[in-house]
């Protein structure tokens, strides 16, 4: 009988129990003026908002870092140069809707064998390394695990197989992504958990909720 080897990493007080069978997918835009943040452009201007982008970008690298080894960024157009990016890996978006590019990304890691796989992008300022443990910890209970965002969408879906359902009939960032995917879960006869709900940064009314740390 083979030995079960499981890496226990401490990172700030953190403690992960990784058995290298997860995968944790980031869904990044590359922080380009005019492509970020158009929501949030129209009142306060491109340059303001891919300021706010980068610092979103920024907070999400940092969140990720105690799962460096088991993360992939991935970018809407290009792999990223800069030299803070070596630490993970990085691919490009494969689809044209962002229900497909998401599909993809987690059939990838499916094939490549991962068990659990969760998803999050880069626009929640209140996300932190705690809520991707703990989304990953789920998973050992539940077949789904669902952070809900205050404007009805989620900003984080984790799951230990692929449903497709999830990605289909979805209209993608408007206020009805969350219920219409827990509709989905019901449908499949999953159990699922939810996590806190938490805040993704998409207009104004959001940025002001965080006051002047995002600009």
């Amino acid at each position: 009988m083979g030995v079960l080897l499981v890496q226990v990493q401490v990172v700030e007080g953190l403690q992960l129990n990784r058995m290298g069978n997860q995968r944790l997918i980031v869904m990044a835009k590359n922080p380009v003026l005019g492509k970020v943040k158009t929501r949030l452009a129209a009142t306060i201007g491109h340059k303001r908002a891919l300021m706010v982008y980068q610092k979103l970008l920024q907070h999400t690298y940092q969140v990720c870092v105690p799962f460096a080894s088991d993360t992939i960024f991935y970018f809407t157009d290009y792999v990223e140069t800069s030299e803070k990016w070596g630490g993970f890996k990085q691919d490009i978006q494969v689809g044209d809707k962002l229900g497909v590019r998401m599909s993809n990304a987690f059939n990838k890691a499916f094939e490549e064998g991962k068990e659990k796989v969760v998803i999050i992008g880069t626009d929640c300022i209140e996300i932190n390394s705690d809520s991707i443990d703990s989304a990953f910890k789920a998973l050992d209970d539940y077949d789904v695990v669902i952070g809900p965002a205050e404007d009805g969408g989620y900003y984080l879906l984790g799951m230990k197989k692929m449903h497709q359902a999830f990605f289909l009939n979805k209209r993608w960032s408007t206020e009805t992504v969350f219920i219409d995917t827990i509709e989905d879960v019901k449908a499949l006869h999953l159990s699922h958990k939810n996590l806190p709900t938490l805040t993704d940064i998409d207009t104004e009314k959001d940025l002001i909720k965080f006051g002047k740390s995002l600009l």
